[in-house]
């Protein structure tokens, strides 16, 4: 008779374990440090800056909504009332009118309607974005502007025209349409004394513009996204580190 085998004898042969071995390189130590160094600290500026923004945002704001100071005749400087709503009386000047290009509004072209206001009272003027008005049908015809012939007075937010933008032709300027509109350019083409900041009129008028101003965009979800990807890269780096450095000992 066959006897029954132990449990000893029938017992399957495993293989020894092996041990994980752990033995970078000083350079590429060093390397990887730095990198993670680098995007951590890359990753927390980015986060700086999207509190910064936030704070900026919550400032303005605040700004906007206290009660509106009245802009004098006499030159300010541009952070006294920089988004602040400011009050002036004074008298449009059609014949200095420039009409911004390329503005859309519901899918309709338009333009903005840039004005200069004579200040009651003296000879500066300063610039009032009146609001949109569609384009004619006529690309050459400009569309017509209603325009009161006395004094008005007008609130809004004092502005300062962004600088930022990208021009891909010398013709940026065509009569009384322009593409960008800068403080600088229309102080070189016009020859009125300005204040140094543009008003983008949010009292009403009977004059068919429209006046929806779109809160300032600090770019806060752009600095909140590039940290994520700096944090990310530097977790990257120590996965990608510790992977590469991990041997099985013989």
């Amino acid at each position: 008779m066959l006897r029954a085998l132990s449990v000893t004898e029938a017992r399957v042969p495993t293989k020894p374990l092996r041990r994980l071995r752990f033995r970078p390189s000083l350079a590429i130590s060093l390397a990887a440090a730095a990198g993670i160094a680098a995007s951590l600290a890359l990753g927390a500026w980015q986060l700086g800056r999207a509190h910064e923004k936030e704070a900026m945002a919550a400032r303005l704001e605040s700004l906007s909504e206290e009660p509106a100071i009245a802009l004098p005749v006499a030159e300010v400087s541009a952070e006294e009332v920089l988004w602040r709503r400011v009050s002036v009386r004074g008298r449009f000047e059609p014949r200095y009118a420039i009409f911004l290009d390329n503005q859309v509004r519901d899918g309709v072209a338009g333009y903005h309607v840039i004005m200069p206001l004579a200040i009651s009272g003296g000879e500066r003027y300063v610039l009032v974005n009146r609001g949109w008005i569609a384009g004619a049908r006529e690309r050459a015809r400009l569309p017509s502007v209603r325009t009161p012939a006395g004094p008005v007075e007008l609130s809004g937010l004092a502005v300062v025209p962004s600088q930022r933008f990208l021009e891909l032709s010398t013709r940026v300027a065509e009569g009384q349409v322009w593409q960008n509109l800068t403080l600088e350019r229309y102080r070189r083409a016009v020859p009125i004394a300005l204040q140094p900041v543009l008003i983008q009129q949010q009292s009403p008028l009977d004059d068919g513009l429209t006046r929806e101003w779109s809160p300032p965009d600090f770019g806060v979800n752009t600095h909140y996204a590039y940290a994520f990807q700096w944090f990310a890269l530097a977790l990257a780096i120590l996965v990608f580190y510790l992977f590469a450095h991990v041997r099985r000992a013989a």
